[in-house]
């Protein structure tokens, strides 16, 4: 099982920048799936961007909601991975997740949370306009 714990949330004004990180024990390239999801209140909890590892390849998508705005990426040194957000709105608003499986996902299915067996307690972020 892999242990996550999310930083970086905060309070950023509209259009501002906000770079969340995470860091996982065991090793992040330990897990085949590993992403970001949010959860904004009274909201189900939504996808943001997963990297999806197959063998020595990895393909990252990104919801239609932040592409062009965030981007997801790695340090494997420092067993982290990163979620950059930029031109942020209120609607981004949430509490952000990282979360990962060792399960095979396609594209059809990494969106979906009940998917992921390990999660982060959450990192608030606030986007005031």
């Amino acid at each position: 099982q892999v242990h996550l714990v999310e930083s970086g949330g905060g309070l950023v004004q509209a259009g501002g920048s906000l770079r969340l990180s995470c860091v996982a024990s065991g090793g992040i390239f330990s897990s085949r799936v590993m992403g970001w999801f949010r959860q904004a209140p009274g909201k189900e909890r939504e996808f943001v961007a997963v990297v999806n590892r197959s063998g020595s390849e990895s393909s990252t998508y990104y919801a239609d909601s932040v592409k062009g705005r965030v981007t997801m990426s790695s340090d494997g040194a420092k067993n982290a991975m990163y979620l950059q957000m930029s031109s942020m709105t209120t609607y981004d608003t949430a509490v952000y997740y990282c979360a990962s499986t060792q399960s095979r996902l396609t594209s059809r299915n990494l969106s979906t949370p009940n998917n992921y067996e390990d999660w982060g307690q959450g990192t608030q972020v606030t986007v005031s306009s």
